[in-house]
């Protein structure tokens, strides 16, 4: 399930829309009415967090007996 972020469509010029989450599966088609109130909303395109995942890099070779880097020293 997804939390989807709506808001009212107000009637009035200048009248602020009202935001609430609602949880729905991606294949619910969106909603056109506010649950409680019955005022026309509309879905909110609201950005998310991103999700990258890689490989881990392999660790270092460890460092030779003439090895010149600061680990050694």
């Amino acid at each position: 399930m997804t939390t989807y972020v709506y808001e009212t469509i107000p009637k009035k010029p200048g009248a602020a829309p009202k935001r609430f989450e609602v949880r729905q599966s991606m294949h619910d088609a969106p909603l056109k009415k506010h649950p409680a109130t019955g005022e026309p909303v509309r879905r909110v395109v609201a950005g998310g967090y991103g999700f990258i995942a890689q490989k881990a890099a392999p660790p270092p070779a460890p460092c030779g007996a003439d090895c010149a880097c600061p680990c050694r020293n």
